[in-house]
């Protein structure tokens, strides 16, 4: 019982990348991804791959309709900036 209320908090997705793309110091390559966020961290992993980061969750208010990575180049690389989860009106926004 107590590690069914320890896991209460945390979060999981399923998010795809068409492209490679940097979180943190890792970089991930085009595939399906699994998501855990708990609190305000966050932990993606595929296969062999696995990379964590500080995100923040943000609402919309209003569901988005779908799943949705964005990136942008720094530092000559793809870096996930945002997550829009489709279905939820859950964002999640992650610092360089």
């Amino acid at each position: 019982a107590v590690a069914g209320l320890a896991l209460a908090g945390v979060k999981t997705y399923t998010v795809s990348l068409l492209e490679p793309a940097m979180l943190g110091a890792t970089e991930l390559k085009a595939g399906d991804f699994q998501i855990r966020v708990d609190g305000d961290k966050v932990s993606v992993r595929a296969d062999k791959t696995e990379a964590d980061d500080l995100v923040k969750e943000e609402s919309n208010g209003v569901k988005y309709k779908d799943t949705v990575v964005r990136l942008e180049a720094i530092g000559g690389k793809q870096r996930i900036t945002e997550i829009r989860l489709g279905g939820t009106t859950t964002k999640l926004v992650f610092s360089e």
